[in-house]
């Protein structure tokens, strides 16, 4: 799961190197903390929030197996 929000992340980005995440797992819930450069901020939220919704749907979708809460924090 780190991989695919790592290369969603990177396929968005300008500085593709300045990508990382970082995984917090809780009880039931894993974070996935995306950290990208600050002026690429605004390409991984995208316009009213929408390509971070769509990043957010499309890895708590492959996360169904798991049986616990997935999200993506995005942090510049």
């Amino acid at each position: 799961m780190e991989q695919l929000v790592m290369v969603i992340a990177k396929a968005l980005v300008d500085h593709p190197d300045d990508v990382k995440v970082n995984v917090v797992e809780k009880e039931n819930l894993i974070v996935y903390e995306l950290s990208v450069h600050p002026d690429d901020a605004g390409k991984v939220i995208g316009k009213q929030g929408r390509i971070a919704k769509a990043l957010r749907t499309v890895v708590t979708s492959a996360a169904v197996k798991t049986n616990k809460r997935v999200t993506v924090d995005i942090m510049s």
